[in-house]
């Protein structure tokens, strides 16, 4: 790379991203079982916050529904566990419904390879059907966004009424084990915290070459001005439904590690609430940055643990507070604030350009003035 290549500002951004790769990477030296089970979910959740970050801060689009695809990613690998755990007998639930017999639609997520390409494909295909439908009859804004919040009822209702097949508003639960290791094992969690962790790191890099790229360029393009890039010859449809089955991918990758780390799943985690805590969390960390997705998730999630620990009778007020005090003073986000230094830099020096031109305006106008009076000095009867 040329040397021009290397600015300060990339240097303290590659200094960043090894030093917050390196406190991740040894948290398991420094923190006990359960505030790594709770580091490791809030990781998993970031991931999802990438995705919903990748929709809406690069192209605009906000999605309500990112809770459907966290839920179908996490529901089929909490569906091979539970058949895992069940030992080829019926699982619990379905005999308490009535049935005899295992379902056809399950019998395939007794492989794990299955599991895990369920857990991203579904996620995509529904995506892409909800796209296919919605951005090539150009329905944005508002409208989309009651569409997604549309399907996240539809869903969860759909999945509490099937209590036989789905668990109802018990969700699926009681499983131990992934491929032979217990779940509980502290080992077993240190293992699934780096996994969490290295699959975080992916993650983050595909969605900044994703930005980077002539793509992401595009996207930002249909984000600011949509008719003028259909105007240029680009396709914003397809790009769209290209973030936006992306976006779906990560939410079902997050869903599957998530319940991996918590050890159950039930409609309630797939509904309109954590919807919208995504959103919040972008929001709060810095919309159009990815790393503020980041932040926002892991921050957010631990503000709610450790203040619900403190004040469980205020905790939620002072979420709230600490939401309504981001959004006044940081409408950047948390991310903005690493950008402060050089925007009040640029301020100030804007500022001092106009009082130069200003002065120079001033010393022109005293010596026109000046000479002006020469001349009637000059030209005067007296």
């Amino acid at each position: 790379m040329p040397f021009a290549y290397w600015t300060p500002r990339r240097i303290w951004l590659l200094v960043g991203y090894a030093a917050a790769v390196s406190a991740l990477l040894c948290a398991p030296l420094v923190l006990n079982d359960f505030r790594l089970n709770l580091l490791a979910k809030f990781l998993a959740l970031a991931i999802a916050a990438l995705g919903l970050d990748l929709i809406w801060g690069y192209t605009g689009i906000l999605s309500l529904g990112h809770g459907v695809f966290f839920g179908l990613g996490a529901y089929a690998m909490a569906m091979h566990l539970k058949l895992a755990a069940s030992g080829g007998k019926l699982p619990d639930f379905m005999s308490w419904s009535g049935l005899t017999k295992l379902p056809w639609f399950w019998r395939p997520f007794e492989s794990p390879a299955f599991a895990i390409l369920a857990g991203v494909l579904l996620p995509v295909a529904l995506a892409l059907l909800l796209g296919w439908f919605t951005f090539r009859n150009r329905i944005k804004g508002v409208y989309f966004t009651i569409l997604t919040q549309a399907l996240v009822i539809i869903t969860t209702t759909l999945f509490v009424g099937q209590q036989a097949y789905t668990g109802g508003t018990n969700g699926i639960t009681g499983y131990s084990r992934l491929f032979g290791f217990k779940l509980a094992d502290p080992q077993t969690k240190v293992w699934l915290y780096l996994l969490t962790a290295v699959v975080l790191f992916a993650a983050f890099a595909l969605c900044r070459y994703l930005t980077g790229s002539r793509f992401g360029c595009v996207l930002r393009a249909i984000r600011d001005g949509e008719n003028r890039a259909r105007f240029i010859g680009y396709n914003p449809a397809l790009y769209q439904m290209t973030a936006f089955c992306v976006s779906a991918g990560l939410a079902g990758l997050a869903g599957m590690l998530f319940v991996l780390h918590v050890g159950i799943i039930s409609p309630s985690m797939m509904g309109i609430v954590p919807s919208i805590e995504m959103v919040l969390w972008v929001a709060i960390g810095g919309r159009g940055t990815l790393i503020g997705a980041v932040l926002g998730a892991v921050l957010m999630n631990g503000a709610k643990s450790v203040l619900s620990e403190s004040y469980p009778e205020l905790w939620t007020l002072l979420i709230g507070l600490l939401f309504v005090a981001v959004v006044v003073f940081m409408p950047r986000g948390l991310a903005g604030i690493a950008g402060l230094p050089a925007a009040l830099r640029r301020r100030r020096e804007r500022s001092d350009e106009s009082d130069g031109i200003g002065s120079k305006d001033g010393l022109g106008n005293a010596a026109g003035a000046e000479a002006g009076g020469t001349e009637g000095v000059r030209h005067s009867a007296v």
